[in-house]
């Protein structure tokens, strides 16, 4: 296929993963399932489009590089230890009676012991992506359900990557002596990681400063350090996967993460539809009556199962039946990740493609029905209310654990002469005082002056994502652009949030259009200047009529 049939292909493939997206859409399901959809519509079941095209394999590649970045780079420990204990002991608590009770069916099944391992592990892994996008469209993420629920998916990706980093290591075998392969692995592991953390200590921090001045270069810099360390993880014989999460965990505790993660959002999603769809153009139905039966047990496992191990786990310790139940009906769908792990394993030749195409199946079924569960998780939960009384105690928790908060309830944007001083004034006010800069010097000088300081753009509705506007009661822009404000302050409302929003605008022009949108204050310290300045003068005026 040449240069120009591959592009009309390509071109053909977004437009129908577009239309067919739309669809999906309407019917309020995640585009994961409209992916895949279009990937059996193109692949060898339906019109045989994308067979052996190597350049959608590498976009697949790449999107699922970026996908393992960004999970490392939005590694948020402090979130698993806010939430308490409930989030690693039900986290670890699912992950492992899942996987044993998944096990113990895949082997009922028929399955062999590798390809019933595989696929009880693969059941284990909820869909970070898709629980946290479903809880911020109704507005729980806050919430005590929301809050665990998101700790409780962090300790899945952990496990999901040691998986991961385990598989690889054990298919590494370059000679017939175990000890000495497993030093050899060790050995390469130390070795990476060490040079990992001397690129954190001095290469890293050095380099996202020079890039911070243009955002491009910034997102730039961050996709080739994804894909080098990739590469380098791969050439030393681990997965790809594993140094794009390395290199994500690299730059997590920089001031820069999250605008590198809203920037990369897009980017990610869009080279994950090319595995989405490589995935479903894969699958297999050479014997569809079995594989569906297998999937169908599968699935209500997963839909049943998972939540109600959620619930025994919360229950016992003193959680109401209300929030364990809805936290449960988060873990009642496999992951993008089930997935990435089950190309993993055909890869190194543990299973075969109908197993890649039996997980695919469980993941279309959970995911597509999970997404309903959660969508009236709260209609559910009355209907099942009587019977959900046998997992909770008499005394129990409502949920009430402390949430991962930045601590702050004021949030500036600019910190030029003029917010500056706001911060500096509203500090000294004992308020807790959180701001955004897009000027790397001036994050570093906030961040020394003991101000929670990040790199962001106030135009950028993505980057909003990672702020905790729940806790916030203020967001202050000092920034003069009234552009800049009118778009700032839409996102916001289409982020719903609920405080106050006050505004800078240098002209009577601009502060109309500013009131026009319907913030709470305009800030006008021209005018403000002024008038101090002709208080001053008459002042000045008395003073002298009295001498």
């Amino acid at each position: 296929m040449n240069t120009g049939q591959t592009f009309a292909l390509v071109a053909a493939v977004l437009m129908l993963a577009a239309v067919v997206g739309l669809l999906a859409g309407k019917f309020r399901q995640p585009l994961i399932v409209a992916f895949i959809g279009v990937g059996i519509l193109v692949g060898p079941v339906g019109t045989g489009w994308v067979a052996g095209v190597h350049e959608i394999e590498l976009l697949a590649h790449l999107g699922v590089t970026l996908l393992l970045f960004l999970v490392g780079l939005r590694l948020d420990i402090h979130l698993v230890r806010s939430t308490g204990p409930v989030a690693l002991a039900t986290g670890l608590g699912q992950v492992v009676f899942t996987a044993t009770i998944g096990y113990i069916i895949a082997l009922a099944l028929g399955m062999g012991q590798v390809t019933a391992l595989y696929v009880s592990v693969a059941l284990t892994f909820s869909s970070t992506i898709i629980i946290v996008k479903l809880l911020a469209d109704k507005h729980e993420l806050d919430e005590a359900h929301g809050r665990i629920a998101v700790g409780l998916l962090i300790v899945q990706d952990l496990v999901v990557i040691l998986v991961m980093i385990g598989l690889t290591a054990v298919s590494q075998k370059t000679t017939d002596n175990l000890a000495v392969d497993l030093l050899a692995v060790i050995g390469k592991g130390i070795g990476l990681f060490t040079a990992i953390g001397l690129a954190m200590r001095y290469f890293i921090p050095w380099m996202l400063h020079l890039m911070a001045k243009s955002f491009e270069l910034l997102v730039l810099f961050a996709v080739a350090w994804a894909v080098s360390v990739a590469s380098v993880s791969a050439w030393l014989g681990f997965s790809t996967e594993i140094g794009a999460f390395l290199a994500g965990v690299s730059l997590a505790s920089t001031p820069y993460r999250e605008a590198i993660g809203a920037r990369m959002v897009s980017l990610r999603d869009f080279l994950l539809l090319f595995f989405f769809i490589g995935l479903g153009a894969q699958l297999e139905f050479s014997d569809t009556a079995r594989q569906l039966t297998e999937a169908g047990i599968l699935s209500l496992f997963v839909l049943i199962g998972n939540p109600l191990i959620v619930l025994v786990v919360m229950g016992l310790m003193g959680y109401q039946a209300r929030v364990s139940f809805l936290v449960g009906l988060t873990v009642a769908q496999i992951s993008e990740f089930s997935l990435i792990l089950a190309a993993l394993g055909l890869s190194l030749g543990h299973i075969d493609s109908a197993t890649v195409s039996l997980i695919t199946v469980v993941g279309l079924t959970t995911i597509g029905a999970s997404t309903y569960m959660i969508l009236y998780s709260k209609p559910l939960f009355a209907k099942l209310e009587p019977w959900l009384g046998a997992f909770q105690r008499r005394k129990a928790r409502h949920g009430s654990s402390p949430s991962a908060s930045s601590g702050a309830d004021v949030l500036v944007y600019g910190l030029g002469r003029f917010g500056s001083r706001v911060t500096e004034q509203l500090a000294s006010a004992g308020r807790s005082v959180m701001a955004v800069d897009l000027d790397p010097d001036v994050v570093n000088a906030g961040n020394r002056r003991a101000v929670t300081t990040i790199f962001g753009n106030a135009e950028d509705i993505d980057f909003l994502e990672s702020l905790p506007l729940g806790e916030i009661r203020w967001v202050i822009s000092t920034i003069p652009s009234v552009d800049v404000n009118l778009t700032l302050l839409h996102a916001l409302r289409h982020h719903d949030y609920q405080g106050r929003i006050a505004l800078t605008a240098l002209s009577a022009h601009d502060a109309h259009r500013l009131e026009q949108g319907e913030a709470d204050v305009i800030l006008r310290p021209f005018s403000a200047a002024t008038a101090t300045l002709l208080e001053h003068i008459a002042a000045d005026a008395e003073g002298d009529e009295e001498k």
